[in-house]
């Protein structure tokens, strides 16, 4: 089981940039597969980015392609989404997750929302133009 804290939302001007960080208790994060999601208001929780438990794959949704990047530490257990050139579209509540059934491979796999087990409370994004 893996505890999640999301950090680093805020209010920014279209164009700027900021990091979110999710922080996981346990020494079992290493282990998931994780993933961002956000969530705008009136509309359904969509999948932003994933990485593979070592760090090695990462898969974007298009619209966010060349704009963020996410990584982990896993010394730190900390999972990041940075986030360049934000648009006012960007705006929601960014949730990080783990991927609790593991052996996933590839876009069409990671981006199932239905497979994260462990979320996090969430951190408001808010661009204004």
């Amino acid at each position: 089981q893996v505890q999640l804290v999301e950090s680093g939302g805020g209010l920014v001007q279209a164009g700027g940039s900021l990091r979110l960080s999710c922080a996981a208790s346990g020494r079992t994060f290493r282990r998931y597969a994780m993933g961002w999601f956000r969530q705008a208001p009136g509309k359904e929780r969509e999948f932003v980015a994933a990485i593979s438990w070592s760090g090695g794959s990462t898969y974007y949704v298009d619209s966010v392609k060349g704009r963020f990047a996410i990584s982990r530490d896993n010394a730190k257990n900390t999972l990041y989404l940075q986030m360049n050139s934000l648009k006012p579209e960007d705006t929601a509540v960014y949730y990080c997750a783990a991927d609790g059934l593991g052996n996933c491979s590839g876009y069409g796999c990671y981006a199932v929302r239905s497979r994260y087990d462990y979320w996090g409370q969430g951190t408001q994004v808010t661009v204004f133009s």
